[in-house]
């Protein structure tokens, strides 16, 4: 058993909101690795963060990666760190990739200031403008699919994304 898709990218690429919609279109389950990983630890991701620190909230992530992967068939999100760790790469390569990229303009206005975001807490144009920097290879490097998202509607991009999935 695998995903149907799973999707990585940026802050702001619109993984949830479109995975969501894109699980429509296809008849099947959506599920969001991020609410996985907030069910497990029974607090929400911020919390986590504080007190916890963030190698524990990875630590976490990777296992809630990897037994998803192996036990999901539906449409999955990842949060937008999950491709820094070798790992999660790696399981990430037997699988349907769809990165949605993201400009930094585009991700600013769709995170606004980072409320809820720990990495973006402080300075959340800086910090995203790093990310963005610091993952797109990661993100390229795991991808079948990678669809732009920026000046675009959810159900113009999940309608796009869908329509690869069917084809492949």
């Amino acid at each position: 058993m695998a995903p149907r898709a799973v999707f990585v990218g940026a802050p702001g690429a619109g993984k949830s909101t479109i995975g969501a919609a894109v699980a429509a279109l296809l008849e099947t389950e959506f599920a969001d690795a991020d609410t996985i990983i907030e069910e497990r630890a029974g607090k929400p991701i911020p919390e986590i963060f504080i007190d916890d620190g963030e190698e524990a909230f990875r630590a976490l992530e990777r296992q809630v990666i990897a037994e998803t992967l192996g036990s999901f068939d539906g449409v999955l999100a990842l949060g937008g760190g999950a491709v820094l760790h070798d790992g999660t790469r790696k399981l990430l390569t037997e699988h349907t990739v769809v990165y949605l990229s993201v400009e930094l303009s585009d991700a600013v206005k769709r995170v606004g200031l980072g409320a809820g975001r720990p990495l973006l807490n402080l300075n959340p144009r800086a910090t995203l403008k790093f990310l963005l920097d610091q993952r797109r290879p990661l993100y390229a490097e795991v991808a079948t699919h990678t669809v732009p998202t920026d000046g675009r509607e959810p159900h113009e991009i999940a309608a796009e994304v869908a329509g690869l999935l069917r084809a492949a």
